[in-house]
């Protein structure tokens, strides 16, 4: 099956529409789908269900996609940094499901292994369990969550080859492999692509059968998340 396609908007063309759910790996700027992003945002793609670990910063990321009012709803566990999204959220107008990082990531791994739900110890007794069933085991309460599925799942690889399999880099692997694996669809974007048979398949992180389409979305321009500065020292 062919999987290479020219550009972001070509590789998304028939998979998008409006009321979706999206999984979109990345933590932060780092590993995020980029031209994916922009791509949804041009394709101008509403009331979108995001999950994904955070929404970016203002402008950035996810947060192109805050600030056209695409998005009806994030599923996250980090929006520290995004005002937008702060002020979306407090207005009533973007609709948030909290969840722990780690509860999120499992949620997604489940979902792409076929497990509708998960019992865990995270969050019993807070605000993440209310309205969530709760079971004993062992003289402790679990609660119970629904692993994700999703429409669509957009990614950021390091390096693949033309089948698909796929090798990310260092921390940029973050979400990105679970959330590939939780999509009916999976779109990755990569830094470079290489003939099938150079990679070694013991370095490979995500097996080509799961990614369906496949852009090379390189060059790309490092962005900072926090630009820290300290005084010259002086002699």
């Amino acid at each position: 099956m062919k999987k290479l396609y020219p550009n972001a908007a070509a590789a998304l063309e028939g998979v998008l529409f409006d009321g979706m759910t999206i999984c979109a790996g990345g933590f932060g700027l780092c590993g995020i789908p980029e031209r994916l992003i922009d791509a949804i945002r041009d394709a101008g793609t509403k009331d979108l269900t995001i999950a994904s670990n955070n929404a970016g910063i203002d402008g950035e990321g996810l947060g192109k996609l805050l600030r056209t009012r695409q998005v009806k709803k994030m599923i996250s566990s980090y929006v520290g940094e995004n005002k937008e999204f702060e002020r979306q959220y407090l207005s009533g107008e973007l609709e948030v499901e909290f969840c722990p990082q780690g509860t999120l990531a499992e949620r997604c791994r489940a979902g792409g292994a076929g497990i509708p739900g998960f019992y865990t110890k995270t969050g019993v007794g807070t605000l993440v369990a209310e309205g969530k069933p709760v079971m004993a085991f062992d003289g402790q309460d679990y609660i119970l969550e629904r692993g994700i599925r999703a429409d669509l799942s957009i990614i950021k690889g390091w390096k693949a080859d033309e089948a698909g399999n796929l090798i990310f880099r260092k921390t940029a692997r973050n979400f990105n492999q679970p959330m590939a694996t939780a999509g009916k669809v999976c779109v990755a974007e990569v830094e470079e692509i290489v003939p099938v048979g150079s990679l070694d398949p013991d370095q490979v992180h995500l097996a080509g059968i799961y990614v369906n389409r496949l852009i090379l979305g390189a060059p790309y321009d490092k962005k900072i998340e926090f630009v820290t500065t300290r005084e010259r020292a002086t002699v």
